[in-house]
């Protein structure tokens, strides 16, 4: 990736402070009521994303009406922080990240998801999104079933469910899963044919987004995450597989081994790369879900443009 400009570098920290006193406007919206019925919001957040966050997950909550949230602490949240959240998110549970025994697996957020009861249906959410439009295409229909959100891979196979992971490593072939500076997702992708694990059936996965993706109840949990780290050590190496990105991967590889996994559209869920504009801040399509990347966040008014229209519907 090419080193941003000056120019880039300069509207990127202008506009970050524009939206830090946009999202302050959520912080006069009425809280949410948190609900005790077997759905659970689920994040992992810091202190630096507190006002996005709100943002988003009450977005989220007014649009399913459906759910309580859970938090996992990155280790930076103050006291005031927690007032906020237990204020706006009815008393949330706040998992501190310390508290969180990943086992074998990269220190995270899906061990923390697979750790809740059975019962529950599971949906991990990232902070930078806010743009929720409608529920229909997740619940009901989709209550009980695994669902990660597609990536731009995927408008290429529109009917694209999950893959057998023997599939995938074929479309990897000839990739060294240990070349220097491959990607974590790539060497996974890559080595993800020689997984061997102690499971009937062959093994699945598929290329979607962890910044929004459903875990159904009595689906596989953290054995299968803890076994299929087990095997990554190995195959990709230790260090690789600490990095950022095997999170996704492991969230991935569970929901695609899980029960009837669904991958969400694009067209309707989907990562906002800023190709998806025809204008500064129009889409292409008419989305119900937009995760906006990190590094494109700030590009174009879309983000802005999202942030102000939830927190208007919020009002």
């Amino acid at each position: 990736m090419a080193k941003p400009s000056l120019a880039e570098h300069l509207n990127w920290h202008v506009k970050q402070r524009l939206h830090r006193r946009l999202a302050r406007r959520v912080l006069r919206t009425p809280p949410i009521a948190g609900r005790d019925d077997g759905v659970i919001l689920f994040s992992m957040i810091g202190t630096a994303v507190l006002l996005p966050y709100l943002v988003a997950v009450k977005s989220l909550a007014q649009r399913l009406s459906r759910g309580r949230v859970v938090i996992l602490d990155d280790g930076t949240l103050t006291a005031d922080d927690k007032a906020v959240l237990a204020h706006h998110l009815n008393d949330p549970r706040i998992i501190p990240i310390g508290d969180v025994d990943t086992g074998p697996c990269p220190r995270g957020n899906v061990g923390a998801v697979a750790d809740h009861p059975r019962p529950a249906r599971r949906c991990l959410c990232d902070p930078g999104r806010s743009r929720i439009r409608s529920r229909s295409a997740i619940w009901p229909r989709c209550g009980r079933r695994s669902m990660p959100a597609g990536t731009s891979r995927c408008v290429e196979r529109p009917a694209w469910r999950s893959r057998t992971a023997s599939h995938i490593a074929r479309d990897r072939a000839g990739v060294d899963p240990r070349a220097p500076g491959l990607h974590v997702q790539d060497a996974a992708e890559a080595a993800i044919g020689s997984v061997e694990l102690a499971r009937p059936g062959e093994l699945h996965y598929v290329r979607g987004c962890s910044g929004f993706a459903g875990f159904a109840p009595g689906g596989p949990g953290r054995e299968l995450a803890e076994g299929f780290s087990q095997a990554m050590d190995v195959a990709i190496g230790r260090d690789r597989w600490s990095r950022w990105g095997s999170e996704q991967v492991t969230s991935n590889f569970v929901v695609a081994n899980g029960h009837d996994p669904l991958l969400l559209p694009y067209d309707r869920y989907l990562n906002f790369w800023n190709a998806a504009l025809f204008g500064r801040s129009h889409f292409a399509t008419d989305p119900a879900f937009v995760h906006f990347i990190g590094t494109y966040r700030f590009h174009g008014d879309a983000y802005l443009a999202a942030t102000r229209t939830a927190i208007d519907r919020l009002g």
